[in-house]
C-alpha cells in the first residue's frame, strides 16, 4: 500500500485495518500465561516464539487468524520449572513442539470488543475456546508499515488438554491450579 492510500475504514463506528494479510510482529507480542502456585499465590510465564497471520476480511467478521506457538520457548523465570514443564509430564516439547491455534468465527460484542472462536491445540488435543478481544487501534508506523493492536484473553481448564500433573499439598489443595488465564498482546503488520 502507498503512502497516499488510506490504511484504515470505518465499520460500525470504529476506525478498523483495511483488509488484508497482517504478520504478528515478533517485536511487539506477548503471549503469556497465569497458573495459581500451590493455591496461595500466581505463577507468570510467556512463550518467546509465537507467530500468527490475521486475515482481516472486506468482511471483518469474515476475518480469520492462524497462530503457532512453540511450546519449547516457554519463560518462567526459573530455569528448573521451565525444564520441569517442557518434559512429558506437561507440555512434552519431543512429541509436541507446538502449540497451534486456529480461529472459527468472530463475533462482535460492543464497540472494540469482539469474541474470536477457535480451536486451540496443545499436546495433540483440540479444544474450541473464545478469546476476549480488544482492539487497540490501527495507524502507519514512521517507516510506512500499517499495523494495528490487539489484547486478547481466555481461561482454560490445563487437563482438558491432558495437562493433568500435580501434586496433592499437607495443607489441601494442589500444587498447581487447573485454572491457566492467557493472555496475548500485539500488534500486526501488514504483509499484502
Amino acid at each position: 500500500m502507498t503512502s497516499t492510500e488510506s490504511v484504515t475504514r470505518d465499520w460500525e463506528g470504529l476506525t478498523i485495518p483495511t483488509a488484508g494479510t497482517y504478520l504478528l510482529d515478533a517485536a511487539h507480542k506477548r503471549v503469556g500465561f497465569v497458573a495459581r502456585h500451590m493455591m496461595v499465590s500466581k505463577v507468570r510465564g510467556e512463550f518467546g516464539d509465537a507467530s500468527a497471520t490475521i486475515t482481516v476480511a472486506e468482511d471483518p467478521m469474515q476475518s480469520s487468524v492462524t497462530a503457532t506457538i512453540q511450546a519449547a520457548s516457554i519463560d518462567t523465570k526459573q530455569a528448573d520449572r521451565d525444564a520441569h514443564l517442557r518434559n512429558p509430564e506437561f507440555l512434552d516439547v519431543e512429541t509436541f513442539p507446538t502449540l497451534e491455534y486456529r480461529s472459527t468465527a468472530v463475533k462482535s460484542r460492543d464497540g472494540n470488543d469482539f469474541v474470536l472462536l477457535g480451536d486451540l491445540t496443545i499436546r495433540g488435543v483440540t479444544r474450541q475456546v473464545e478469546l476476549e478481544v480488544e482492539f487497540e487501534g490501527v495507524g502507519r508506523t514512521p517507516f510506512g508499515a500499517d499495523v494495528f493492536g490487539f489484547t486478547a484473553t481466555t481461561e482454560i481448564d490445563r487437563e482438558d488438554f491432558g495437562l493433568t500433573w500435580n501434586v496433592a499439598l499437607e495443607t489441601g489443595g494442589v500444587l498447581v491450579g487447573k485454572k491457566i488465564k492467557i493472555e496475548i498482546e500485539g500488534e500486526a503488520v501488514r504483509q499484502a
